[in-house]
C-alpha cells in the first residue's frame, strides 16, 4: 500500500496503447483532448499536431456518432500522411454501440460506466431489489462483452473513464453521490474485463471537487489492490477551469496523487486551446518526479490516521489559528514593502524589523530576540507576536503571548520540542523542510506530533526560487506541494516563501488560491468550467469571460459553465448555478441539479444567468 513518507511510483500493469504503452516502467504520459469536430478531418488533425508539437503522447477525439467514429480513420491517415503518429482515443457517451465502431480505428477507447448502459443521469431516486440490480448488471455483461472481443481483434486499448458528473441513477441510488459510489461503478466493468482476461484497460475517475477526486482515487487504488487488480491510473481533475485557478486546481488534486506515487497518466483540463494544457501537465509530472531515489524518512504512521478517509486533525485554538478556524494565511515582507493590495495575509512575518507604519487591524510574526527587547522596553504594539528557531525552544516558556511560532523540521531532537510543546498549549508550530521529499518529511513532523498526544495548530511552510517569469511554474509548485498535506487533514494555515522577483501581492493570491481549491477557505467565486470538445456547441472561451466579469464581486459562489450535458447537470450539484450547452446555439440554466429554463438563445443567457443569480440571492 502506500508509503506515507517515501515516495515510490504505484506498480501497474503495462497497458499498450498503438506505439506508446503506459503503465509499469513507462513515463508518466501526458495528454489533452481536441475541440474541434471529429467530422472536420483537416481540423482535428491539425489541432492533433499541436498537441503533439507541445509534447503531448495521446490526443483524445469526442465520437459522439458513429459517423466520428469512421472519421478517425481518415484522421489518421491525415496524420500518418503529415508524419505524425500519435495513438487516437475515442470518447464515447450514450452510444455503447459507436464504441465498437471506434474500436476498429482508435488505439483506445474511453467509456464511461455512468451512460455505457444506464440511461442519461436525470437524478431520480430508482429502488431495486437485489434480483433486480444483479439483472442490470447482467445488461453491463452483455453489452460489454461484444465490445471487448472487438478490443481483442483489434488490440485496442480502453479507458473506464468514471465521472462524478455523470454517475448513473442507478449507482446514485444505491450507493448516494459518494467517492464509494464512483468507485463501484469502476468495479463493475472492471470485473468483467478481468473475467474476460482483457488487460488493456486503465481507469479514471475524475471530479471537479478536488477533495472527492482524491479520495475517490485513493479509495479505488486501495479497492483494487484488495481485488489483486494494478491498472494504471489516469489523474484528471474535470472542469479545473481556465487560467491561473484551472492550473492551481489541477496541481492540488493530481500533485497531492502524483506525490504518492499514484499516475501512469495525466490530462489537465483546462478552458483554454488543448495544446495549452500540455506545458502544465508535463511541468507537475517533471517536479514531482524529482522525489525519486531521496533520502529514506523513518517516520512513524500515527494509528488513528486514515488516509482513505482522512478528516481534520484535531487541534488547539490558537488565537485565530486552528481548533475549527479557517486554515490561515501567512506571507513573509518583501523588502519592507506592504505592497499586498485588497487581499491582505492573516500574519505577515516581518524578520527583526517592524514596519514603521504599521497597517490597522493586520497581525506580525516578529523574530523573537526584537519581540523580547520591545516587549521589556513596554514598546511592543498589539497583534504583534514572536517566532522561535528551534534552537531557540528554551526561551519559549517565557514569553506570555497569547500566540507564539516554533519553526520545526522533522528529525530534530525531540527531547525538547515535544515537552515544550505539551508545556505551552498556545505554541504554533511552523513546519518546515529542505528534503527531496518535503511533503514525506512534513508528513512525518505531524504524525510524530500526534503520536505524542499534541494538539498544537501546523503551519506548512514551503520556499521557492522563482522570478516573475517563472510565475506558473511557482503557483504549480506550492499548490502540488500543498495538496496531499491539504487533504489529509493535516493543515492549520499555509506559509508560501519566494527567494526571487515574484511581489508580494503573487504570492498571497497564490496561497489564498491553493486553500480554496482544496475547499478549505473560500474568497471569490470558483468557476467550475469545462474545457470544451467536439460537443461544445457555443464559444466557450469568450462565454466564460463574459460571466467572469459580471460575476466576479459575488464572492463565494460557485458557478459552472459547461459545454454539453456529458457532464453539466452533474457537475450542477456541485456548483451554486450552471450555464449548460443544450444544442446549437441553446443554453439551459441550473440552480444546482434543477434545470430552471431551457433551451435559451445563446445570446440572451447570459444576462438571463445573471438576473436569476440575482433575484435568487435577494430571495436568500
Amino acid at each position: 500500500m502506500i508509503d506515507l513518507f517515501n515516495y515510490h511510483r504505484r506498480e501497474s500493469t503495462v497497458v499498450n496503447v498503438g506505439n506508446t504503452p503506459m503503465g509499469g516502467d513507462n513515463p508518466i504520459r501526458v495528454q489533452s483532448m481536441t475541440t474541434t469536430s471529429t467530422n472536420d478531418t483537416e481540423g482535428s488533425a491539425k489541432q492533433t499536431e499541436r498537441i503533439v508539437a507541445a509534447g503531448g503522447e495521446y490526443v483524445r477525439l469526442t465520437t459522439q456518432g458513429t459517423r466520428e467514429a469512421e472519421n478517425l480513420k481518415n484522421i489518421k491517415e491525415q496524420l500518418i500522411k503529415d508524419g505524425c503518429n500519435v495513438p487516437l482515443v475515442a470518447d464515447i457517451h450514450f452510444n455503447a454501440r459507436v464504441a465498437d465502431v471506434a474500436a476498429v480505428y482508435a488505439e483506445k477507447v474511453r467509456i464511461n460506466p455512468g451512460n455505457y448502459v444506464d440511461p442519461a443521469r436525470t437524478f431520480k431516486k430508482l429502488e431495486y431489489t437485489d434480483e433486480e440490480y444483479a439483472e442490470e448488471i447482467k445488461k453491463i455483461d452483455r453489452r460489454l462483452v461484444p465490445f471487448i472481443n472487438i478490443c481483442k481483434e483489434h488490440h485496442t486499448a480502453v479507458r473506464i473513464g468514471v465521472n462524478h458528473g455523470s454517475l448513473s441513477d442507478r449507482i446514485m441510488s444505491r450507493y448516494g453521490d459518494t467517492p464509494e459510489g464512483m468507485v463501484e461503478s469502476c468495479m463493475e466493468f472492471l470485473r468483467i474485463f478481468r473475467r474476460e482476461n482483457f488487460n488493456d484497460v486503465c481507469i479514471s475517475i475524475k471530479a471537479s471537487n478536488t477533495v472527492v477526486m482524491v479520495r475517490t482515487v485513493r479509495l479505488l487504488v486501495a479497492e483494487m489492490e484488495k481485488n489483486d487488480m494494478h491498472y494504471p491510473i489516469h489523474l484528471g481533475v474535470t472542469e479545473a477551469g481556465e487560467g491561473e485557478d484551472g492550473r492551481i486546481k489541477s496541481a492540488v488534486g493530481s500533485g497531492a496523487l502524483l506525490a504518492d506515487g499514484i499516475g501512469d497518466t495525466i490530462r489537465v483540463s483546462l478552458s483554454e486551446e488543448p495544446e495549452a494544457e500540455i506545458p502544465v501537465a508535463r511541468h507537475l509530472v517533471d517536479y514531482i518526479g524529482k522525489k525519486k531515489d531521496h533520502v529514506l524518512i523513518p517516520g512513524k504512521a500515527y494509528e488513528g490516521f486514515d488516509w482513505l478517509h482522512p478528516e481534520r486533525r484535531v487541534t488547539n485554538e490558537v488565537g485565530n489559528i486552528g481548533g475549527e478556524n479557517v486554515p490561515v494565511v501567512i506571507s513573509s515582507l518583501l523588502e519592507g514593502e506592504d505592497n499586498f493590495g485588497e487581499l491582505r495575509p492573516d500574519y505577515v512575518y516581518v524578520g527583526k524589523n517592524l514596519p514603521k507604519t504599521l497597517v490597522k487591524g493586520q497581525r506580525y510574526i516578529l523574530d523573537y530576540d526584537p519581540y523580547e527587547h520591545l516587549l521589556a522596553e513596554g514598546r511592543l504594539p498589539e497583534n504583534v507576536y514572536p517566532i522561535y528557531p528551534y534552537n531557540a525552544t528554551p526561551f519559549i516558556s517565557r514569553t506570555k503571548a497569547d500566540v507564539k511560532f516554533l519553526v520545526l523540521q522533522f528529525g530534530a531532537p525531540s527531547e525538547e520540542f515535544l515537552p515544550c510543546l505539551k508545556y505551552n498549549p498556545n505554541v504554533v508550530v511552523v513546519c518546515v523542510s529542505n528534503h527531496k521529499n518535503r511533503l514525506g518529511d512534513q508528513r512525518a513532523l505531524v504524525h510524530e506530533l500526534m503520536c505524542n498526544g499534541l494538539k498544537n495548530p501546523v503551519v506548512f511552510c514551503q520556499m521557492y526560487a522563482h522570478s516573475a517569469e517563472e510565475k506558473s511554474d511557482f503557483q504549480l509548485e506550492s499548490a502540488a506541494d500543498m495538496g496531499a498535506l491539504m487533504l489529509d487533514g493535516l493543515t492549520d494555515g499555509i506559509w508560501v516563501m519566494n527567494q526571487g522577483s515574484l511581489c508580494n501581492r503573487i504570492i498571497v493570491e497564490t496561497e489564498y488560491s491553493i486553500l480554496q481549491a482544496a475547499r478549505l477557505r473560500t474568497f471569490k467565486t470558483e468557476y467550475i468550467s469545462c474545457p470544451g470538445c467536439g460537443r461544445t456547441m457555443y464559444d466557450l472561451p469568450a462565454t466564460i469571460a463574459r460571466i467572469k466579469a459580471a460575476t466576479k464581486h459575488l464572492k463565494g459562489l460557485k458557478i459552472g459553465i459547461m459545454g454539453c450535458i456529458v457532464n453539466g447537470p452533474g457537475e450542477m450539484a456541485d456548483a451554486d448555478y450552471g450555464y449548460v450547452g443544450a444544442g446549437p446555439k441553446k443554453i439551459s440554466l441550473y440552480k444546482k441539479k434543477e434545470c430552471i429554463k431551457r433551451n435559451i438563445p445563446e445570446e440572451d443567457a447570459v444576462e438571463q444567468l445573471l438576473e436569476f443569480i440575482e433575484n435568487d440571492r435577494k430571495k436568500n
